[in-house]
């Protein structure tokens, strides 16, 4: 957690520019404001991870928020795996269909839910919730969250933004 921002990401945005801090605060605010998420991550059309909301910076909070944090096996680098390959899954499967472009997936499970949507230029926004989490509210942040983040996403920011998560590993 950050002292500027509030937020909650894998990466601390000091030093970063506007843009990526607020990125960096969008992203704190979905996970801490929507109930029911537990994780939260950002990848780039190849695969690599932008932004993360990575519960293992949530150790030093209350108990009702890291008991919420707990993402897939703990690592939003997990979570980052797994919607870089449902992305992957789910666009060669609408070039099969000829469904056109993928919008959102979902991928409900007993313990527990991601939902996958597209930012812009094959960027997405994967998230981890509970089971018992409210689909349509999640669904609804996530579509705020693309929509305040899509066109803010160039190439250079991207870049920056890769190169803070290198920096925080």
């Amino acid at each position: 957690m950050t002292a500027t921002t509030g937020s909650t990401t894998g990466t601390a945005p000091f030093g970063l520019s506007s843009e990526a801090k607020n990125l960096h605060w969008l992203l704190g605010n979905l996970v801490e404001e929507v109930p029911g998420v537990r994780s939260v991550a950002v990848v780039s059309s190849d695969g690599l991870m932008l932004l993360s909301s990575d519960p293992a910076d949530r150790k030093g909070k209350a108990p009702a928020a890291a008991a919420r944090s707990d993402g897939p096996r703990g690592s939003s680098a997990d979570l980052a795996t797994i919607v870089s390959g449902i992305g992957s899954l789910t666009i060669g499967a609408a070039k099969l269909m000829d469904g056109g472009n993928v919008k959102q997936t979902m991928v409900a499970m007993e313990e527990g839910s991601v939902f996958v949507t597209s930012i812009s230029d094959g960027s997405l926004l994967g998230v981890h919730a509970t089971p018992d989490c409210d689909m349509s509210v999640v669904g609804y942040h996530m579509a705020l969250f693309v929509g305040r983040a899509g066109h803010v996403l160039t190439p250079e920011l991207r870049s920056e933004l890769r190169k803070s998560m290198e920096s925080a590993e």
